[in-house]
This record gives C-alpha cells, sequence and structure tokens, in this order.
C-alpha cells in the first residue's frame, strides 16, 4: 500500500493554536521569528514603532509576506503610553520576542519585563550573546564567522536567517518544557555554528565544493548557466555520457566546451534523461 505524503506546512498548522505571541522586533530576524510561529498557529500581535517596521522600506514585498496572519499595532515604546499599551498585550501573552541590546531596553524603560511578567517565555535575539551590546548586523557577523569573500557581499543574510531559525526552536522548546524568563539568541552564535563547512576545508575557494572538482561547478551553457553537482561516484559515468565523454577529463576545458554548445533547456532534458543532478541557475528575481 503506497504512503500518502503529507503536507508538513498544513499539519503543524495547529500547533501553537491558542498561544499568543507578542514581538517588538523589527528589521529581519525577530518577524521572520514571527511569522513562522503564526504559520503554526499562534496569535501574533507584532508591536512596531510610531514609523513603522523599517523593512517595510527595504523590503516591502518580504515585509508583507511576513507580516501575514498577524494583529499590527504602533507603539511608541519610550512613551509612558505605549508602555502601558505593551503591558496590557503582555499580560496575556506566553511568549515575547524582542530584538533590541539589553542595554536599549533599559534605557526605554522595559528592563523589568521578565520581573514584571513572571508567566512570559522571553525570546531575546541579540547580536552575539558573548556581547549582547556590541553592535552589528548581518553582515559583521558573516565577516566574523570567515563567511565572506571580498569584495563580495554576501546574496543572503545567512546570520539573520539562522538565527532566526534558533529563535524559532528556542521558542518551541521552551514552551514544550514549560519553561519562562529570558532565552537569549545570538545571530553571530548562530554563523559561528554553521561555518564549520569553511574550517574543515569542504567549501571555500579551492575546497571539493569549491571549485577543486569539475564534478561540482557552474558552466557557462549557450544561453545561460547551470549548475553541476554530479558528487557521488554513480553519477560520473551518467554525466560523461550526458557530455558526450569517454573518461574523465583531466581539465575543465571538454566540459566546458560541451556545455557551451548547447542551451540550458536542452540540457535539462538531458539531464533528467540520464539521472544526472543539474539545475539551470536562476537569476534573482528583479521584482
Amino acid at each position: 500500500m503506497p504512503r500518502s505524503t503529507v503536507d508538513v506546512s498544513h499539519a503543524l498548522a495547529t500547533v501553537l493554536n491558542g498561544t499568543r505571541v507578542v514581538s517588538t522586533a523589527i528589521n529581519l530576524p525577530g518577524p521572520v521569528t514571527a511569522h513562522r510561529l503564526a504559520a503554526l498557529g499562534a496569535e501574533v500581535i507584532k508591536v512596531e514603532p510610531p514609523t513603522g517596521d523599517p523593512l517595510a522600506s527595504m523590503a516591502p514585498i518580504w515585509y508583507d509576506e511576513l507580516r501575514q496572519g498577524q494583529q499590527v499595532v504602533r507603539l511608541d515604546l519610550k512613551s509612558d503610553e505605549g508602555r502601558a499599551s505593551l503591558h496590557e498585550f503582555l499580560a496575556d501573552a506566553r511568549v515575547l520576542i524582542t530584538s533590541i541590546r539589553p542595554s536599549a531596553l533599559d534605557r526605554v524603560g522595559l528592563g523589568d519585563l521578565d520581573e514584571r511578567h513572571p508567566h512570559l517565555l522571553h525570546v531575546e535575539i541579540v547580536g552575539d550573546t558573548t556581547e549582547p551590546d556590541d553592535a552589528g548586523h548581518d553582515l559583521t557577523y558573516e565577516a566574523l564567522a570567515g563567511l565572506v569573500e571580498p569584495p563580495q557581499l554576501p546574496q543572503v543574510p545567512l546570520a539573520d536567517l539562522l538565527g532566526a531559525e534558533q529563535a524559532i526552536t528556542a521558542t518551541l522548546g521552551g514552551l514544550l518544557g514549560g519553561l519562562t524568563g529570558p532565552l537569549r539568541v545570538g545571530l553571530g552564535d548562530a554563523v559561528r555554528g554553521v561555518n564549520a563547512s569553511v574550517r574543515s576545508g569542504l567549501t571555500g575557494p579551492g575546497s571539493l565544493l569549491g571549485g577543486a572538482t569539475w564534478r561540482y561547478d557552474l558552466y557557462a551553457t549557450a544561453d545561460g548557466w547551470v549548475a553541476l553537482a554530479a558528487l557521488e561516484p554513480h553519477f560520473i559515468p551518467r554525466t560523461l555520457t550526458m557530455l558526450g565523454l569517454d573518461v574523465e577529463p583531466a581539465d575543465r576545458s571538454p566540459v566546458e566546451d560541451a556545455f557551451a554548445a548547447r542551451t540550458t533547456q536542452e540540457w535539462m532534458r538531458a539531464a533528467k534523461e540520464l539521472d544526472v543532478p543539474l539545475a539551470p541557475v536562476q537569476q534573482p528575481s528583479s521584482r
């Protein structure tokens, strides 16, 4: 009897039903975290400053995606009225997400949140847990982790996104364990945890996954680019057959010449037929 495929998003959509989450976190890691928790069924109240979340002007499409299904309110947390409104929201909440330096939280008069709301699980997203008051952003944390190749800037904000994943895990783990109080997550910690591929020599210029073998690389076609990832031994003969080569090449030249002779779609049809791990290189959306 064939097994049915489970739609994970649908299956988990009610996991956090009845759980109220208040997030004062703006920019990227906090909104990504809140978005995922809302997708799991949580009731999310997104608190923004009077001027709104900066992400709305930097990436309006992504901002709109991340706030779907949430109640968005604007409060001036530097004012007595704004703080009073926040405390009202927190009275019935189970989770609070913040992404502000501890010293800044103190300066706006919210340094006593954990004492005032002992029922809350407070997920604090900071730059780095070792020095949470130091200034920084995704680029600085990626640079410190050795994930930046100058002069190119990162194409994906890994520290922000991995930090969000850790915040999601901390939230779910904290709720599962019945925890209250602060749980601190650091963006710098998150990328230090994934730079093992660079430290171990698996990735990076000249490494196995960084250009050392013709079997794992990018190639220009007649009308674009393709990504070849034929690492395992059983893919080698199939790839050589697809390329029209009798033996493994001593350098890239025969492979480059072969790919350049046909269009991307022609190569994709051939790869599908021979079961070769090949993909077209898509251009980032210009929307």
